[in-house]
């Protein structure tokens, strides 16, 4: 093993889900207030982001998703682009009062930068750049530290397509026998695992829907914290 990805929501930065969407499409849909009511804006947006979920054509995420918005949204689609660029680094910032770190994250992050992994955010690229900036600060992260991050402006697919995994790979030149995948959504992380991925399921705020749940293994923040102390140093160059 050499090479460790991330999820971000969830994961590396601690949190119910439900709560943030909801909370997310509230300063949405004020943020945008006068020029599109919100209840629109956010049935709009969700159509969008569902657009770049079902997405199989080597299209980026981006483009995807304006394309299908400028569809649905009375006036100027570039008026709607310029907004969500001033939202991510405006009212988004309201999310992280309601978002702690968990200290256990960080730590475990030091010691795997210690150990020569390279670490990879492969969050599911339905935002864009800069708010996955914003998410990792939250977490009490430095970005720097990690030698990829997924995004709608880079990618074209989303998980739990396998092409997704394959798109990562290939941008860091590795193979799935030298990954670990570390996530809390059983649908979507332990996808990775019918790549060859191993994968680590972190159950402090598990998202699954149903089935069964196979990886290769599985635990709190702390008992990762614990598993990534067990490991070898990377044998990486």
């Amino acid at each position: 093993m050499k090479t460790i990805l991330f999820d971000l929501d969830g994961t590396l930065l601690p949190m119910n889900v439900e709560h943030f969407t909801k909370d997310y499409c509230k300063q949405l849909s004020m943020f945008f207030a006068d020029i599109i009511d919100g209840k629109s804006l956010i049935d709009h947006v969700l159509s969008a982001t569902a657009a770049m979920l079902h997405n199989q054509e080597e299209r980026k995420n981006e483009e995807v998703f304006i394309e299908h918005l400028g569809r649905l949204v009375p006036g100027d689609i570039n008026l709607y682009r310029e907004r969500f660029a001033a939202f991510y680094d405006s009212a988004f910032l309201n999310l992280q009062e309601k978002l702690p770190p968990n200290p256990f994250i960080a730590d475990t992050i030091e010691l795997l930068k210690k150990k020569n992994y390279r670490l990879v955010v492969a969050t599911n690229p339905i935002f864009p750049l800069k708010a996955n900036l914003h998410r990792l600060r939250w977490a009490g992260l430095d970005a720097q530290d990690f030698a990829y991050i997924s995004s709608f402006e880079t990618n074209c697919y989303c998980k739990p397509s396998l092409t997704y995994f394959r798109e990562v790979l290939t941008a860091i030149n590795e193979i799935p026998e030298n990954c670990l995948m570390v996530g809390n959504d059983v649908q979507e992380d332990l996808a990775a695992r019918k790549l060859g991925i191993k994968t680590y399921l972190l159950d402090d705020h598990i998202i699954h829907r149903g089935g069964e749940i196979s990886t290769d293994y599985r635990g709190s923040y702390a008992d990762f914290y614990h598993f990534a102390a067990a490991l070898p140093p990377a044998d990486r160059v």
